[in-house]
Formats: C-alpha cells, sequence, structure tokens
C-alpha cells in the first residue's frame, strides 16, 4: 500500500483552499480529498515573508477546523467519528524586502511585474496541517518552502499583453509558472510546484515524518 492510499485510509482529508492549481497537486500526489475554503478575512501581524505565509496558512487551517467542529458538534446524528486532516496553505511572493500577494486590479498586475522584471524574486509557500482525532483531540504542525525564481528583461509590450489576459489578476506576484507567463521565467531554484502554490514533495515528507 502506498503512503498516499494509508493517508486516504486513515484520515478524511479537507483542503481548506479553493485554489485548482493545489488541488491539481493533491490529486498529482494520488490523495483524495475534500474542499473545503476558508472564509476568515486574513490578518498579517509580521512583516517577515516567511512568517507571513505560515500565519495565513494557520488561519486558513484553523478556521476550516473551527467550522468542521462546530458542524460535528450541531449534527452529532450526521457525522460518523474519524480522525480528520485539514491541510491549509497560502503563497506570497516577496522582492528583497517587497512582498506582493494578488494584485488588486490590472494596473496593480502591470506594476507587479514591471518590479519583477529582470530580477530575481523568493516565493514562499507556507502550509499548516491541522490533525483532529474521532475523540476531539488537535494538533498542528506548520512549515514553509522557498523557492528563487529569476526573470528575463520584460517590456511594455509582454506585460500588457499578459495582463490583458486576466491571468495574473488571482495569482501572488501576478503570475502563474504553469501558464504562458512561463515564457518570463529565466531560471528557478527549488521546487517548481512551490511556485504554482504547493511544495507537495515537502508535504509528504512532512506527513511521513508525523504519520505512523
Amino acid at each position: 500500500m502506498s503512503f498516499a492510499d494509508r493517508l486516504n485510509k486513515k484520515f478524511k482529508i479537507i483542503l481548506a483552499s479553493g485554489s485548482p492549481r493545489r488541488k491539481e497537486l493533491m490529486e498529482l500526489a494520488g490523495l483524495e480529498f475534500d474542499i473545503w475554503p476558508s472564509e476568515k478575512e486574513e490578518t498579517v501581524t509580521s512583516s517577515v515573508p516567511r512568517e507571513i505565509c505560515m500565519e495565513l496558512s494557520r488561519q486558513k487551517a484553523e478556521d476550516v477546523a473551527a467550522s468542521i467542529r462546530t458542524y460535528n458538534d450541531s449534527h452529532p446524528d450526521l457525522v460518523s467519528p474519524t480522525d480528520m486532516l485539514i491541510i491549509g496553505a497560502d503563497t506570497i511572493v516577496a522582492l528583497e524586502d517587497t512582498v506582493f500577494g494578488k494584485p488588486k486590479d490590472e494596473e496593480d498586475a502591470k506594476r507587479m511585474l514591471k518590479a519583477l522584471s529582470d530580477h530575481t524574486h523568493s516565493v514562499y509557500t507556507g502550509v499548516t496541517l491541522v490533525f483532529m482525532s474521532s475523540g476531539g483531540r488537535v494538533g498542528e504542525h506548520v512549515f514553509c518552502e522557498e523557492t528563487k525564481v529569476t526573470f528575463c528583461k520584460l517590456d511594455e509590450e509582454d506585460i500588457d499583453s499578459y495582463v490583458a489576459t486576466g491571468d495574473p489578476l488571482d495569482k501572488a506576484g501576478s503570475y502563474g509558472v504553469q501558464t504562458s507567463s512561463a515564457v518570463f521565467v529565466r531560471s528557478i531554484e527549488g521546487d517548481f510546484y512551490n511556485v504554482m502554490g504547493l511544495p507537495i514533495a515537502r508535504l509528504m515528507q512532512e506527513l511521513k515524518m508525523i504519520v505512523n
């Protein structure tokens, strides 16, 4: 039995994200899961990129875990006790001390891409694992993965054409390495899938260290 099969048998797995890219990567790993996006308003208390993404991933996972507990307590006749694993993730882009999340609009997307042009930036994904036992016990594990991405020099036409597609508007840093903006990327140092939004290899390795 593969490790993914063992996880699927041991836990009801919840992905606390509506990201189609994270869904794709979870499926690639052979995980079976439900999607329950967090609706919590994000708040940031740190200015350090690594801490920001971990803090936001924790908020998402804990929000969904709390919602599940509330539902289970309210509907005991509809719920069978089971061990659960909630996975929350958040990805940000940082150029030196400047953090880029998702752009507010097209002009904001253009601003970000101009800043990233001909520079190396870091992509950080924070991941929070919340474990809920059938008996009500809760445990948590948080980690962060960093990947360095170097962009080619972009001209105005490159940026305007890409932004006009609408693709960057739901992506941290205003680009998706798995979309047409892949032509902007000169090099990647680290986990490619981390840039997509989930360091799936690191996730599975972390789970192997935790789950017997």
